[in-house]
This record gives structure tokens, sequence and C-alpha cells, in this order.
């Protein structure tokens, strides 16, 4: 685990100005070293270079014809939630965004933009050829801009990474007191992303900016460090795979996808979930041959027919919410239960 360097008292961060548009083919190494010559800049030993995606996918040639609603099926992984006019997608990438990241605005003679196709390869790419033309060990970050779940307005992020170590992992530190840290991350590149977004802009037309005053996070030339990916969480450890709405309507019409709702829930907490949505005391027996288990529904005194009906709809449901895929019920003639068998389905 990589030790954490020496906390700055201060960055820079510098925006590049006179870029112009950028076209499909474009050398954004020549674009940028230019831009920076014209404005009596130099590239530094240490600094981190921040590209907007949509210039490097220019460059890339991800141009698309048509609009959001014709590219978006191509470009989605996994629909998380629809509201509206508004999806939100897994892309392939694993990025969670609104519209899979494609983006319709300053787009030349219309159509779409896509994002790249390998960001960290992107990223990969400008670095080394920066290194090359300038002798400069410097670290490059591709941003994207993206909204939050919980929070309103949209910040840039980081898709891509070249040559710093994007997540900044505490784990199995202490603090000054003495504390363990358990889940303390900073995610120093989706930090510079946000650092970078003050200086460009979103119509300043400045796509690109020098952060400086962070080169101890800069790796070696011939280390490039994980990418971003790292910072793309497992679908095992999603906890809001779907929308609220969504996870709703998926659980209960059985449209359950693997990745939607994280890692099932382990047979030895199942049953205190199942007990709690169906509301009756609850027990689960696994199957140590084959992943299965098997789920028993206990009610004392008896329940009436609706009643079992009703229990068995929502234990269904509640499996397929907790990752397992249910069998058909069976429901006790003398009204003491129900039970059903169920299989994993989710990751873990």
């Amino acid at each position: 685990m990589p030790e954490t360097p020496p906390t700055p008292r201060a960055v820079t961060c510098l925006a590049v100005d006179g870029v112009g548009e950028v076209r499909p083919g474009d050398d954004l190494t020549s674009l940028l070293l230019d831009a920076l010559a014209a404005d009596g800049e130099v590239l530094l030993e240490g600094d981190v270079v921040l590209v907007t995606s949509k210039v490097v996918s220019k460059a890339e040639g991800r141009q698309a014809t048509g609009d959001r609603d014709a590219a978006l099926p191509a470009e989605t992984a996994r629909v998380v939630a629809r509201r509206g006019p508004t999806t939100i997608a897994r892309t392939r990438h694993g990025l969670v965004m609104a519209a899979a990241g494609i983006d319709a605005s300053n787009v030349p003679g219309g159509g779409v933009l896509l994002l790249p196709v390998d960001p960290d390869a992107s990223a990969r790419s400008l670095r080394a050829a920066l290194a090359a033309r300038t002798g400069r060990r410097v670290a490059v970050v591709v941003t994207d801009t993206s909204g939050r779940a919980w929070r309103h307005g949209q910040t840039d992020i980081a898709i891509g990474a070249a040559g710093l170590e994007p997540l900044d992992d505490h784990a199995g530190r202490v603090d000054v007191h003495g504390h363990p840290l358990a889940v303390t991350a900073p995610a120093v590149a989706d930090e510079l992303a946000g650092l970078g977004d003050l200086v460009k802009g979103k119509l300043g037309g400045r796509p690109f900016a020098l952060v400086r005053g962070l080169g101890d996070r800069v790796l070696a030339v011939d280390d490039d460090g994980p990418g971003a990916t790292v910072l793309v969480r497992d679908p095992a450890q999603d906890m809001f795979g779907y929308g609220a709405r969504d996870a709703v309507l998926a659980a209960a019409g059985d449209t359950v996808d693997p990745d939607g709702f994280g890692a099932a829930v382990p047979a030895t907490s199942l049953a205190a979930e199942l007990g709690r949505v169906v509301g009756a005391p609850t027990t689960v027996v696994p199957d140590d041959t084959d992943g299965a288990l098997e789920v028993r529904v206990h009610l004392e005194p008896p329940a009436d027919p609706f009643m079992l009906g009703r229990i068995a709809e929502r234990l269904v449901v509640a499996l397929r919410a907790c990752g397992w895929r249910p069998g058909t019920p069976l429901v006790d003639r003398d009204g003491r239960g129900v039970q059903v068998g169920a299989r994993p389905t989710t990751p873990g």
C-alpha cells in the first residue's frame, strides 16, 4: 500500500487558453504545448494535466449521428434508473452517469459525442507523448461532468488517469489519536477533476488545466499507476445498483439483473431480512450441496388462504431484492406457513 505523500500547504491550478476547436485526428499533445507556448508557459516537472473527455472523444473520432436516445442502447451496459426523459445508465466502463455520458452540447455539425473507448488508455497515451516531447514527469487525468445521487448540481470526476494513484486508501493506518482507519480513501483523481473544473468552466473553451504543487503524487515516467478504473465500485459492493423506484419494480416484476441488487444477502442474515418484510418468524436452511436454500415462514395461529397468498407474494419479492431467485412458493394446507426454495442470482 503506497504511503500518502506529504500534504502541501498550497496548490495552484492554471487554465490553458487558446486551444480552439478540436477535430478528429488532432494531436492533443501539440494543441496543449502550442497553447502553453503562446501564453508564455511551459509544462513543468510534476504537473498534473487535466483534460476534459469531450476533446479526447473529439480527437478520437467518437462523434455519432442521431440523438442521445439513438446512441444510448449501444453505450449502456445496464439501466440503473429511469424517470421521465432521464435515464441513468451504467456504461461498459462501469461509470454510472446520466445518458451513459453521451454529450449533445457543442458538437460541430450536430449529432452526439460518446465517451472515449478506454479513458485510461487515452490518459496513458497523452502522458507518454508529453514525456517524449518535453522530458517532463507529469500525470494526466481525463475528466467528465457527473451528477451526485444525494446532492444537487454536477462536478467533474476522473474517468481516466495515468501517472498517479487515483485513490489514496488509508485502510490499515491510524489517525493522530491512534484510531484505526477502515474506510477513509480520498478520491484524489476526482478531487483534482473538480478543482480543474473551477478554471476550465463549462463555457470557457478551456479543455486543459494544469495543477501544480502535487509533484510528490506524480509517479515515475515508467509507472502509469492503476488508472481511474480503481474508482469504479464493484457491482457486488454497490448498495444503490437501482434507483429507489426501479428497485421495487425490478423485484416485483421478476426482472432482477445480476448486478442490480449487489451481492446476494448471506443466508446467515437472510431470515431476519425476510422476517421483517413478511411480518412473521422466518427460518432459512441452506443446502450445502448446490448453494440453494429453503425458506419457511411460520404462522401461529394459522392464517386464512388470502393472508397466506399475500405472504407468499411478499416473500418472493423480498427474495428477489435480496439477490435470490425464488421457486414457486408452497402454502401449507393447514394454514401454518409458506415455504419456498431459492438460489443466489447476484455476484458475491
